[in-house]
């Protein structure tokens, strides 16, 4: 068995004395984990740095088996990142998303979303919304998406403003008012097919309550775990 594909490092850990087990998320083998020989080695460690995109080739003798990576470096993020907590925070949120997904299943949607994050973690003012809409699509991914296409009472598409904490649909004003004490925010800005324009903090927010409250809800408790803290350390770095 072999392949070769583009991959963003998540994480590597300590495999005897000079080699590491890589965590990839790759365009078209998803999450895929494999050993890297002399991983620990001067030349390998900066490669090997989460963030990185790297170009990987596995090898093993059956696909059941951990395999072997050989990896290339293609961009180095490191030193863009390490003088901003905040690029940090967001960069260990995008991992912890990330390894939520069932290991070697093809996302390649998250993929390309992660890739764009990871290239912009500095921009502050479009990658919080991306960091919105990259939950909301691993909710989709993992089979709890949210439907914010029309009003879930009326089926109106005009004036949505909020969400069913019930049902995960959008609900306009109208029908929403009566019950706003109830309802989830909706920002407007989710509503729009253009990711890469600067959102306001106070919408990003409210994006972020939306998803967290489904992210806890359908995926995290079921699941035993709490939600990352790399998650509240971000939403807590957009009031700096």
């Amino acid at each position: 068995m072999e392949w070769r594909d583009e991959a963003i490092v998540l994480g590597v850990r300590r495999h005897g004395e000079t080699s590491v087990i890589a965590e990839l998320m790759t365009r078209e083998h998803g999450r895929h984990l494999g050993l890297v020989r002399g991983g620990r080695s001067r030349a390998m460690q900066p490669v090997l740095q989460a963030g990185n995109s790297v170009d990987a080739l596995w090898r093993a003798r059956i696909e059941e088996h951990l395999g072997l990576y050989a990896i290339e470096a293609i961009r180095l993020r490191t030193s863009e990142l390490m003088g901003s907590s905040q690029a940090l925070h967001g960069l260990a949120l995008v991992g912890a998303l990330l390894r939520l997904l069932p290991e070697r299943e093809p996302h390649q949607g998250l993929f390309e979303m992660a890739a764009l994050i990871v290239d912009r973690l500095h921009e502050s003012d479009i990658v919080p919304g991306l960091m919105v809409r990259f939950e909301l699509a691993v909710l989709t991914e993992l089979g709890f998406g949210l439907d914010l296409s029309e009003c879930a009472s009326t089926g109106s598409t005009q004036d949505l403003v909020y969400v069913s904490p019930k049902s995960g649909r959008s609900v306009s004003r109208t029908a929403g008012d009566p019950y706003r004490d109830r309802m989830l925010p909706l920002p407007s800005f989710l509503l729009m097919e253009e990711p890469n324009e600067p959102v306001a903090m106070a919408a990003v927010r409210d994006g972020f309550r939306l998803t967290g409250y489904f992210l806890e809800r359908d995926i995290f408790s079921p699941r035993g775990s709490p939600m990352p803290d790399a998650r509240a350390a971000y939403v807590a770095g957009l009031n700096g």
